[in-house]
């Protein structure tokens, strides 16, 4: 089988050759013989994924050619890869933007970078410190500048961009559905895409939703949090003005013959952050509806979450998801026979290992995660062994061959 054809067998629960294996790249450090040289010569040291593309500064340039030579690399050593695109989203046109930035001292640890906005609901005022942390080589660095959506921005905020009711309605201008020219980019983009998807049998997918995550990156955790116990119909109104440009921007995606299946991220939707009745109240019934557009271009709909799938797993499968990313043994604590139940009820899971064990350097943890999780999952022909949830700087190359001598195990 191709690459492509595994993994959207895995998807829909058909017969497969062997379970895929799929990893994600935050800044992976590849041996010498994995690696290649950009265009000026120089050569590229850690594995990124465009997925974060919109949304973080990497330390160093990585484009759509980097991420072709990715798959190119993983699939020598017999992984699958995907290709992924996120899409963009606008900004109203009468809007304006000053950046500033407030200096260290007079109680302040760190300089305040400050970007207002000036829309036609408003001005916006968005403040965050500038600590610029030495995180080592590989890791994302935080931007010059306040950007809307980072995840840097949430514990650094000295005011976040949604600090009252009265923001709310200013966000609809800054998170609009994509614009002529963001169309035109998302086309291009897929235009390059579709030919290498299509010759070498890569499967696509598209990141085009945010959900509450969107809510927690412009008003904080606490001030989400809040806002929807306390002023419940603002963050509602918040909510739909997130998911009518994730509406857009999922149709978008979805209506493209090079696109696979749409995701949308729920890192900070899960029950580390809220109780299951402002899940039920706030969340699902806007997943259901973006599974429904995106079923209907007869794509799949991808889910992502960490925490908390004992409890959300069913849920998220009742309002249509198709593949969910992640089964996390080791973060969640998830049992891998709850896993199956939800494979067997018809949504492919994704994950069964955590990078922390591939961080361990334990070869014999990592091959008995890896057993146990083919072992209990692989029968359900809807499983994908993926470390949870990605490769990151800190991840030891020999970890990585321990892995994947592990699932080879089974072939």
């Amino acid at each position: 089988m191709k690459s492509k054809e595994r993994i959207l067998a895995a998807w829909r629960g058909q017969s497969v050759d062997h379970v895929p294996l799929t990893t994600w790249c935050f800044g992976l450090h590849p041996p010498q013989e994995l690696r290649w040289k950009k265009a000026d010569g120089r050569d590229v040291l850690c594995w990124y994924s465009l997925r974060m593309e919109h949304i973080h500064t990497l330390p160093e340039p990585w484009d759509l050619q980097d991420d072709f030579n990715r798959v190119l690399a993983w699939r020598s050593l017999g992984v699958d890869d995907l290709l992924e695109v996120s899409v963009p989203w606008s900004a109203g046109p009468e809007v304006t933007v000053r950046d500033t930035t407030i200096p260290a001292g007079a109680g302040r640890d760190h300089p305040v970078a400050v970007r207002e906005y000036a829309t036609p609901a408003g001005k916006l005022r968005h403040a965050v410190r500038q600590t610029v942390e030495a995180q080592g080589e590989g890791w994302v660095v935080q931007p010059g500048t306040v950007q809307l959506f980072e995840d840097l921005n949430i514990p650094r905020a000295v005011e976040h961009a949604v600090s009252s009711p009265e923001d709310v309605l200013k966000i609809r201008h800054l998170f609009a559905p994509p614009n002529g020219e963001a169309r035109t980019w998302f086309a291009e983009r897929m235009g390059r895409i579709r030919p290498f998807a299509e010759k070498q049998g890569v499967a696509v997918q598209a990141w085009s939703a945010f959900g509450m995550d969107a809510a927690v990156w412009l008003a904080g955790t606490e001030g989400a949090v809040m806002m929807a116990l306390d002023e419940p119909d603002a963050f509602a109104k918040l909510l739909d003005i997130i998911a009518e440009t994730d509406a857009a921007r999922v149709e978008l995606a979805a209506a493209d013959p090079g696109v696979d299946m749409i995701v949308q991220r729920g890192w900070y939707s899960g029950t580390d952050f809220w109780s299951p009745a402002l899940l039920d109240t706030f969340l699902l019934p806007r997943v259901a509806e973006l599974a429904r557009l995106t079923h209907k271009h007869r794509k799949e709909f991808g889910y992502v979450i960490t925490t908390g799938v004992d409890l959300l797993g069913p849920r998220l499968a009742d309002a249509g998801v198709d593949v969910l990313y992640f089964v996390d043994p080791v973060q969640d604590r998830l049992s891998l026979g709850r896993a199956r139940d939800l494979a067997e009820d018809g949504m492919c899971v994704v994950g069964g290992t955590n990078a922390v064990s591939l961080a361990s350097s334990d070869g014999q943890r990592i091959r008995d995660e890896v057993h146990q999780a083919m072992d209990v999952l692989g029968p359900t022909h809807r499983f994908i062994l993926h470390p949870v949830d990605a490769l990151f700087p800190d991840t030891p190359w020999p970890s990585v061959e321990k892995l994947v001598a592990a699932w080879r195990e089974y072939q």
